[in-house]
This record gives structure tokens, C-alpha cells and sequence, in this order.
């Protein structure tokens, strides 16, 4: 098994609410550079996804942007140093995120990171992939989503995922210490179904 050397963080296009979002984008972004690891992101310069890009350049880390061409130019607020691939939709963007990606983390963000982070845990249930996923709860942001899949689970319409399809933690030391855990992916991105 090859160890894990790119990482896919989804996060938002906004900044949210608190500062603290922001800072743990630009904290996992040059802890990842300092490491070695590859950042995949939606690549968009805006909100904190501008944010761990801009930090992983900054402490010159590899960073690879996928986005469509339809959100190019919501997304792209100015010139980006980051290796950018233009697909034509969403579908394209998140297969090509997952197959470039040894394990994914989760910071905030809004209905586009749900609808990643929901389809990654699903396609890892599924079976087609065993890469690791780490939701970073940070400040207590995903609370809501971790108790409504614990009610999906207590409610038998889901075998228990947390350890099992996705790791919790509440701060970026704590999305390293998991990603140090974590069996390196054992099996290529099984594409065939999707």
C-alpha cells in the first residue's frame, strides 16, 4: 500500500460565519504543504477554498484545482498559481477530485460540501473506494449533520459509519493524527458504477 500523498478538502465558498473557519482552512493548508501532501480542492480563490490554497502555495505545497467551466467564473476572482483543470460539470468535478485524492477531509461549508461529502461517504459504503474521510468539526459546525446521521443509524436506515466509513474530529491536528491512523487505500477508484 502506497501511504497517502494528496489529500481532497472540501470546504466552502464563503468564509461563514466565524473566523475561526478561516483559520483552520490556512492551517490545514500549510500543514499540508509542510508534510508533503497534495492539496485537491474545487478550485475556486474564493471563500475558504481561496483560503487553504492560497496557504498551501504560500508554504509551497503542491495544489491541483478542479472546477467547471460553468462556475469558473463565479468562482475565480483573480489569478491563481494552483494547477487548475476545467471539466464540464459537477459530476466530471467530483469523479476527478476522488481518483486524484488518497483520502478526503471535510471542513465547513455549505450545501456543495454536503453534497461531496455525502457522496464520498456513499461511494465508500458502496464499495468503491476505501480512501479515508475525515469530517473536521470545527467550532461544532457539523454537530447537525453528525446527529442526523446518527439518526439515520439508531433508526436502522444505516449500518453504523462513524470508524467505520468516516472519522470525527474538532480541530486540524486532530484530521492529521486521523490521517496518521488510516490504512493508506488498498484498491483503485472503482469507476465503473458511477
Amino acid at each position: 500500500m502506497e501511504p497517502i500523498a494528496s489529500v481532497c478538502v472540501y470546504c466552502g465558498a464563503r468564509f461563514g460565519d466565524d473566523p475561526v473557519y478561516k483559520e483552520a482552512a490556512e492551517t490545514l493548508g500549510r500543514e499540508m504543504a509542510a508534510r508533503g501532501l497534495e492539496l485537491v480542492f474545487g478550485g475556486g480563490n474564493i471563500g475558504l477554498m481561496g483560503a487553504i490554497s492560497d496557504a498551501a502555495r504560500a508554504a509551497g505545497g503542491k495544489v491541483t484545482g478542479i472546477i467547471p467551466r460553468d462556475l469558473k467564473r463565479r468562482e475565480i476572482g483573480g489569478d491563481s498559481e494552483a494547477r487548475l483543470v476545467v471539466v464540464d460539470n459537477m459530476h466530471e468535478r467530483k469523479m476527478m477530485m476522488a481518483r486524484l485524492s488518497d483520502a478526503f477531509v471535510v471542513l465547513p461549508g455549505g450545501l456543495g460540501t454536503l453534497d461531496e461529502t455525502f457522496e464520498i461517504v456513499t461511494w465508500r459504503q458502496l464499495g468503491f473506494h476505501d480512501k479515508p474521510i475525515v469530517i473536521a468539526d470545527i467550532g461544532g459546525y457539523w454537530a447537525p449533520m453528525r446527529a442526523t446521521i446518527g439518526s439515520i443509524v439508531s433508526r436502522g436506515f444505516a449500518d453504523p459509519v462513524e470508524g467505520v466509513l468516516m472519522e470525527w474530529v474538532d480541530d486540524i491536528p486532530g484530521v492529521f493524527a486521523a490521517l496518521e491512523r488510516a490504512s493508506p487505500p488498498s484498491k483503485p477508484m472503482d469507476t465503473r458504477p458511477l
